[in-house]
């Protein structure tokens, strides 16, 4: 059997057992050119030039059984593999932490090219915080983007933090990316030019529909509360005292718009474009969030 048409029967197992994609892939073929890939001990970008590639018996045996498991446990297929892909950028992956999956990545990445992001920084930017790191893949994305910045990255998360440091260190970031224990901004050390926070936002009902796959995912890491706004309104309230007088925050917030608007009716914000649309990234000022203080007064 040829790579790829192992890649097609695996893929159509994958949609006939109805698994649920979102952690690193939207799709069963995707998935299953994952799956595969990895248990031939193959590259993800290898699949175009190795297609026709004939696959060997047990070659075929480990790869559907990666499937078998795959299907069986629900479990992300990152949590299978221990490594998941933002940006092109691998990272260590498991249990202690949710698979990354951030689009405030993609905003970080389009640094070189000058992106959205950049027309809100300035020469001053040196120092960033990557508020509820989790694996640490916005710290190390980050770091990588903007060479000349200083990176603190927390968590509440012990064990994040400890899988945090497999990455930093996997990419030889110890000495830009520090590591800090926090329940938000409580030990932090501001203050900082932008900060980039992907927090836990699911709101309470979605909370409950959630397929075992995001399940699997620690809870901690993902429920806001019954509007999913719990934690950002800490984040909001608190996130002056630790920014820089030209400093932006970037927070993703997920398909929770609608809960944010009602929150903060009055915040003037930014809404930033992703791959998901122009309503899952927001970004304001320093300036903005004082000002709404102070209109609520």
């Amino acid at each position: 059997m040829k790579l790829i048409d192992l890649i097609t029967a695996q893929s159509a197992r994958l949609k006939t057992a109805g698994v649920s994609f979102g952690h690193g892939t939207t799709n069963a073929f995707d998935e299953a050119a994952w799956l595969v890939l990895w248990a031939l001990g193959m590259e993800p970008g290898e699949l175009e030039a190795k297609a026709q590639r004939e696959v060997g018996d047990d070659e075929h045996a480990r790869a559907e059984a990666l499937v078998t498991q795959r299907i069986v446990s629900r479990r992300p297929a990152a949590y299978l593999t221990h490594e998941a892909w933002l940006q092109n950028v691998p990272f260590y992956v498991d249990e202690r932490t949710i698979v990354p999956r951030s689009f405030i990545a993609e905003l970080l990445a389009d640094a070189e090219n000058e992106g959205t992001l950049d027309a809100w920084l300035t020469d001053r930017t040196q120092r960033v915080l990557d508020l509820c790191t989790g694996n640490g893949s916005l710290a190390v994305i980050a770091a990588m983007a903007y060479p000349e910045i200083t990176v603190d990255a927390c968590d509440i998360s012990q064990d994040a933090l400890a899988v945090a440091h497999i990455n930093v260190e996997r990419h030889a970031l110890s000495a830009r990316i520090t590591l800090l224990q926090s329940d938000l901004f409580a030990n932090v050390r501001g203050p900082y030019d932008l900060i980039v926070c992907n927090p836990p936002y699911v709101n309470a009902a979605s909370m409950a529909l959630l397929p075992p796959e995001y399940r699997a995912e620690p809870a901690l890491a993902l429920a806001g509360g019954s509007d999913g706004m719990d934690l950002v309104r800490r984040i909001l309230a608190d996130a002056p005292a630790q920014m820089s007088d030209e400093a932006v925050l970037v927070l993703e917030i997920g398909n929770e718009r609608r809960h944010f608007e009602r929150a903060h009716p009055r915040l003037e914000v930014a809404w930033l474009p992703t791959s998901a649309g122009d309503d899952q990234v927001l970004l304001v000022t320093r300036d903005a969030l004082l000002r709404h203080r102070r209109a609520a007064r």
